[in-house]
Parts: structure tokens; sequence; C-alpha cells
């Protein structure tokens, strides 16, 4: 019997640290790509304290190519970003899919994952506030490009989207032969149409402005950035639809010394227009 009883408070002991800690990693089971899919999830202090049932907006963060669900993680303690805005952070494994559904590869439907499995999953495992003007995405190159086609397409599912360097017109000739996309929509000679559909920018010229408008929208990009001339491009877009959105520039290349402080001028962003 105390055997039993010292086995029993290890296991308690170990489920009560594995409840206390503030970051962790889910997966979530999907038909729409390779199943199990893995993402961190952070939750702010307070969620964590006894007798806590307050229900916390969700922010998405989206990794650029070649990263997975990990990146933030490794770049920033998600758990502070978590406590100092007072939000539940998900990043999900994006598997360099830039966030589409692939129309040539049928294991490859990253849209469909997210939206109709990987956000009720994670309204069904934590206290979310459960509605789009309480949900953000954000993400980081191919992410940034996600995040905007995410919310663009959704937004009954995110009411604020932003974009960190975001690749948000692929059709430029310089980036057909680039991070995989022609695995993803077949070669740009032989679809034109496709890639040019499947870049956030024509989604911008193209869907009803009363949708755009529904979304709450911030983009950055440094000015040494690849994508810096395609995101002054969407920012004309928007400004001639009259969408309103923030554009914000300034010196930055295509790096972590880049999105570190552009993050946090994101998440004040998102603390300014998220529902609580």
């Amino acid at each position: 019997m105390k055997r039993y009883l010292l086995f029993v408070t290890a296991v308690m002991a170990v489920m009560a640290a594995w409840a206390a800690v503030p970051v962790d990693t889910i997966s979530v089971k999907t038909s729409h790509i390779d199943s199990p899919a893995r993402c961190v999830v952070a939750v702010p202090e307070s969620y964590l304290e006894e007798g806590d049932t307050a229900r916390y907006p969700v922010v998405y963060l989206l990794h650029g190519f070649g990263d997975d669900y990990r990146y933030y993680a490794s770049k920033t303690p998600l758990d502070d970003l978590a406590t100092q805005f007072g939000v539940i952070i998900v990043c999900p494994d994006g598997r360099n899919s830039w966030y589409w559904d692939s129309p040539v590869d049928a294991s490859m439907q990253m849209e469909s994952y997210v939206t109709a499995d990987l956000v009720p999953e994670v309204d069904r495992l934590y206290r979310t506030i459960a509605s789009p003007a309480s949900r953000a995405i954000n993400g980081l190159s191919m992410g940034g490009h996600g995040a905007l086609w995410l919310a663009m397409r959704h937004p009954d599912v995110w009411g604020n989207a932003a974009s960190m360097s975001g690749g948000v017109d692929i059709t430029p000739q310089k980036f057909h032969k680039k991070w995989t996309m022609a695995k993803r929509l077949g070669t740009y000679e032989s679809n034109p149409l496709r890639w040019k559909h499947h870049s956030v920018k024509y989604l911008a010229e193209t869907l009803p402005a009363d949708t755009l408008r529904q979304v709450n929208m911030m983009v950055m990009c440094g000015t040494e950035d690849f994508f810096y001339t395609v995101n002054c491009d969407l920012d004309a877009v928007l400004n001639r639809r009259k969408i309103p959105h923030a554009y914000v520039t300034g010196p930055g290349n295509h790096s972590w010394n880049y999105w570190k402080d552009a993050l946090i001028a994101i998440m004040e962003f998102f603390d300014r227009n998220l529902q609580r």
C-alpha cells in the first residue's frame, strides 16, 4: 500500500507540474494534412492561477518557409508574450505549405486544416473567446502571406490580421523557382492564373471591399527586404480601394533582427483591437 501511495503521489506531482507549464505542445488530428499535426500553445500566467475562469483572446503566429511550429518559442519567451498581452498564443506547423489548400497535392490542405481543425480544437481545449473579434493571426515571410490569406478568406474566423515581411505577391518572375511553391501550385509557366489567384495581392484586388473591411489589418516590412516592393504594392491596392489598414515600413531586412521588434508592434496593434 505504501508503494502504491508513493506511486500515486509521484504521478500527481508530475501531472501538477505539467498543468502548471505555461507553454505546451499539442497534437491535432486531421484529415487535411499528415496527421497528427503539432503546434505550440502558450497561455498567460493568469490562466494558471487557481480559480481563474476567464476566457482569453487568441493570437495565431505563422512561421516562415523552412521552419516549424517551434520557431517562435525558439526566438522569444512565448509565455512572457502571452502574459504581457493577456492572450493565448498558438503556433501551428505550416510545413512549407504557404498556408493554401494545394490544388495539386491532396495531402497538403493547410488552409482547411487551420480553419476547420486547428481553430475548433484550440477552442475546445482552452478557455478562449471563440469569436472573430477575439482572434488574431500574424506571420512572417511565408507566414505573413498565410496570415493575410487566411484572414481575408475567412473573416468569420479572424477579425484581426498582420504580416511581417510577407510574400504577399508570388507572381514576380524572380520568385517562380523559390520556396517549393511550384510543388504546391504547379509551375508558373503552365499555371500563371493559378499563381495569380493564390496571391494575397489578388485577394486585395478582387474580394468585396466589405469583406476586407471586416478584418483589422497591419502590414510591416523592412525597406531592405526582398519582399519590400510587393508589400508596397499591396498597400497601394488597399489604399486605392479605401480598405482601412496600417502599413509600417522602416530600416530592416528579412531576419529576426527586424521581426522581433515588428512582433511587439503587431501585438500592440492586436491589443488595441481584440475584443475581450
